[in-house]
C-alpha cells in the first residue's frame, strides 16, 4: 500500500532531491537532476520500482524525526526493544556528482540494522546489473550507475534484485552508507564517496546554517518561515537559478483520481511570488539568479511565451504516460512531462512584467535589452488580451475568458507603465494606459456578478474562484472596496472545514471546468491567500486563524504538499510544493505588516 504523502521528508543538494518516508525508505529520487528519470520510484509504484531503506530489522516506523537546526539534514530516531539508534540523512551540496549519505549511530543498547538498496532506472522500469567493485557495490543500466559504499560492513549481499547490508550498532558506534550516481561509462569510484562522512556532514551543516542566517524575517512565525525558505532553496536548481514547483511527479490531487501531474519544472506564474518572497526575506542573490533564469527562459518572440519551462529553460516538455507504474494508491495515468507548456495562458505576461518591476524597485539592475522585451510583450498582449485562455489553473477543457487572466493583463499594463516611469521611458505610456483602463473596465463589468455580489471565475459564469482573493494584493482594487469585501465574504462557498478550494464546478457536469473527472482537495495556497485578504481588511483574528490552520496541517518536519484533504485529513498532490511554501512566507510577512500576532500572544 502507498504511504501517506505527509510521511515524507525532503533532502536535497540544489540539483535533485530525495523523499524519505517514516519507515526509513527513500521512495523517490531522480538522478542526476530533478527532471531526470527516477532511480527510486516506489512512491508512485511498488517496491519493485525501486527504493533504499535503512532501518532497524523488524521496525516499521520511526519513533520521531526532525531537521537538525536550520538545515536540510534529517535526523531520525528508532527506539527498539534492544536499544535506540539515530539515522542521519543528507545530500551534500553538489560539486559535480550527486551523493546521498546515511549515517547510523547507536544511542543505547545493541540494535541490528538493515540497509536494503533496490535501484530501478528509467522511472522504476529497468533492473540494473549489480556487481562488486572493490569496497563498493555498483548497479549499472544504460547511461546510469549507482555506487554504494558501506564503511566497516563489507559488501552487500544480492537478494532478489536488492543489495542487502546487515550490521549491528552499539552505543557510540557510528556507521555510514553512501550512494553516488555517475555516468556508467566512468569506471572508477565517484569522488563524493572518497570524502570522509564527517567532512561531508560539517560542510552540509555549515552551508545550510549560513544560508538560513541571512533570513530577515524576525516575526512571530520565524521557525515556520525559515523552514519554508530552506524548502524553497532545496527546490532550486543551482546551475541555472530555476525553481521547480515540486521534486515529485504524478502524486494525485484526489485518491484514485486522474489529476496526476509532473511538477519537476519551473512555472512563470510562480515568478512574482517567488521573487517577492526571496527579496522580502533578504535573499537578493537567489532573487537575482531566479530573475536571470526567467529572462533566459522567455528570450525570443512574445508569441512563444510559455507558462512552464524546464530547469534549464527548455521549452519542450512532452507529456507521456507510464503504464508500467500502478500509480500512487492506484491513481492513473502516471504522467511525466507536462502538456501545460503548450497552453495559452494570459496571466504569464503579467507575471513576467510584475517580476521585472519588482526587480527594478529592489535595485536589481536589468540588462539593456529588457526595455525591448517589455515593448514586445505589451505589443503582443494588446493584440491578444481579449482572447480566451486556459487560465491560472491550466484547465484541460475549453478555453474561457477567465477573470484572473484579464486581471493579470491589467497587471502587465500597469507594471509596464511603472517600469517606463522608473527608466524615464514614456513613449508608449498612452497606449498602455488605454489598455490598462480598458481591461479594468471590462473586468469590473463582465467579471462581476451583481446577483452573487462577487467576482466570478470567467465571463458569463456564476462559479467562484479563489484567484479573486489576489485582486487587492495585485493592486487591481483596494482592500476596502465593497466589491473586494463582498467577494471575500462569498468565499465561504469555497470553504471546506476551514480551508479554501480553488473553484466551484459551476454545474458543468462530471468533467468539471477543467475537463477532468473526479474531485480534489483544498488548495493550500488559496487558504493562505484568504488569510492575506482578511488581514488586509483588518480582520486580524480571522486572518490569524486561517494562517495557523494551515500551519497545523504541515507534516512532522514542516512540509506542505499542494493540497489538503480535510475529510480524510491528509495531504494530497505533489510535495513539497513550492507554491504552498511561497504563499506561507508571503502570508507571514502580510500578517506581520497588518499587526497580526499568534494566538498564544493575544
Amino acid at each position: 500500500m502507498s504511504k501517506p504523502i505527509e510521511n515524507y521528508a525532503l533532502i536535497g543538494d540544489l540539483e535533485s532531491a530525495a523523499m524519505i518516508a517514516q519507515d526509513g525508505a527513500i521512495d523517490w529520487l531522480c538522478l542526476p537532476r530533478f527532471d531526470s528519470p527516477a532511480c527510486f520510484a516506489s512512491l508512485i509504484g511498488t517496491d519493485d520500482n525501486g527504493f533504499w531503506r535503512v532501518a532497524p530489522v523488524g521496525a516499521e516506523r520511526c519513533s520521531r524525526r526532525a531537521y537538525r537546526d536550520d538545515t536540510l539534514i534529517l535526523d531520525t530516531w528508532w527506539e527498539t526493544e534492544s536499544g535506540t539508534v539515530r539515522v542521519t540523512d543528507f545530500m551534500p551540496p553538489r560539486t559535480r556528482l550527486p551523493c546521498v549519505v546515511r549515517t547510523v549511530e547507536g544511542q543505547s543498547g545493541r540494535v541490528r540494522v538493515r540497509s536494503e538498496l533496490r535501484p530501478r532506472f528509467n522511472h522504476g522500469r529497468v533492473v540494473p546489473w549489480v556487481r562488486g567493485a572493490g569496497a563498493c557495490t555498483v548497479a549499472v543500466a544504460g547511461p546510469d550507475s549507482l555506487w554504494q559504499r558501506a564503511d566497516d560492513t563489507g559488501q552487500g549481499v544480492l537478494r532478489a534484485g536488492s543489495t542487502v547490508v546487515d550490521f549491528t550498532v552499539t552505543a557510540g558506534r557510528r556507521l555510514t552508507l553512501m550512494l553516488a550516481w555517475a555516468p556508467s561509462h566512468l569506471c572508477e569510484m565517484p569522488a563524493p564517496l572518497c570524502v570522509p562522512p564527517e567532512t561531508a556532514l560539517k560542510e552540509t551543516r555549515d552551508f545550510w546554517q549560513e544560508w538560513a542566517a541571512q533570513c530577515r524575517y524576525q516575526g512571530p512565525w520565524r521557525d515556520s518561515v525559515v523552514r519554508s525558505l530552506i524548502t524553497l532553496k532545496a527546490l532550486t536548481y543551482a546551475p541555472t537559478g530555476g525553481i521547480v514547483a515540486a521534486p515529485t511527479a504524478s502524486l494525485p490531487e484526489h485518491p484514485g483520481g486522474e489529476r496526476n501531474w509532473d511538477y519537476r519544472y519551473c512555472w512563470l506564474r510562480d515568478s512574482t511570488l517567488t521573487l517577492s518572497c526571496l527579496l522580502r526575506s533578504g535573499y537578493r542573490n537567489e532573487a537575482a539568479a531566479w530573475l536571470d533564469w526567467l529572462l533566459r527562459a522567455v528570450a525570443g518572440g512574445p508569441a512563444g511565451l510559455q507558462t512552464v519551462y524546464g530547469i534549464e529553460g527548455q521549452r519542450s516538455l512532452p507529456e507521456t504516460e507510464a503504464p508500467w507504474l500502478p500509480g500512487y494508491e492506484g491513481a492513473r495515468p502516471v504522467r511525466f512531462g507536462n502538456a501545460a507548456a503548450g497552453q495559452f495562458q494570459l496571466d504569464v505576461y503579467g507575471a513576467v512584467l510584475d517580476t521585472l518591476y519588482r526587480s527594478l524597485r529592489a535595485g536589481i539592475p536589468l540588462q539593456e535589452h529588457m526595455w525591448s522585451l517589455v515593448n514586445a510583450l505589451m505589443s503582443h498582449l494588446r493584440e491578444h488580451w481579449r482572447e480566451p485562455d486556459q487560465g491560472l489553473w491550466e484547465v484541460r477543457g475549453p478555453r474561457r475568458h477567465f477573470v484572473h487572466s484579464k486581471v493579470m493583463s491589467w497587471v502587465a499594463a500597469d507594471r509596464a507603465l511603472r517600469i517606463g516611469a522608473l527608466l524615464g521611458r514614456t513613449e508608449s505610456s498612452g497606449p498602455w494606459r488605454a489598455l490598462r483602463d480598458a481591461v479594468h473596465a471590462e473586468v469590473c463589468r463582465m467579471g462581476w456578478d451583481p446577483v452573487r455580489r462577487s467576482f466570478v471565475q470567467s465571463y458569463g459564469s456564476s462559479a467562484l474562484d479563489a484567484s479573486s482573493l489576489l485582486m487587492p494584493k495585485l493592486g487591481f482594487l483596494r482592500p476596502g472596496d465593497f466589491r473586494v469585501r463582498s467577494t471575500i465574504a462569498a468565499m465561504r462557498e469555497l470553504d471546506q472545514a476551514g480551508f479554501v478550494r480553488r473553484y466551484q464546478e459551476g454545474g458543468r457536469g462530471v468533467h468539471g471546468v477543467d475537463g477532468l473527472r473526479g474531485g480534489e482537495g483544498t488548495f493550500v495556497a488559496c487558504s493562505l491567500w484568504y488569510a492575506d485578504a482578511l488581514a488586509a481588511m483588518g480582520e486580524r483574528g480571522r486572518a490569524r486563524e486561517a494562517f495557523e490552520r494551515v500551519l497545523a496541517v504541515r507534516n512532522d518536519v514542516g512540509l506542505l504538499s499542494e493540497q489538503w484533504d480535510p475529510v480524510r485529513r491528509r495531504q494530497m498532490g505533489n510535495t513539497p510544493q513550492a507554491f504552498s511554501h511561497i504563499a506561507l512566507v508571503e502570508s507571514a510577512f502580510a500578517l506581520q505588516r497588518a499587526g497580526v500576532t499568534p494566538q498564544a500572544c493575544v
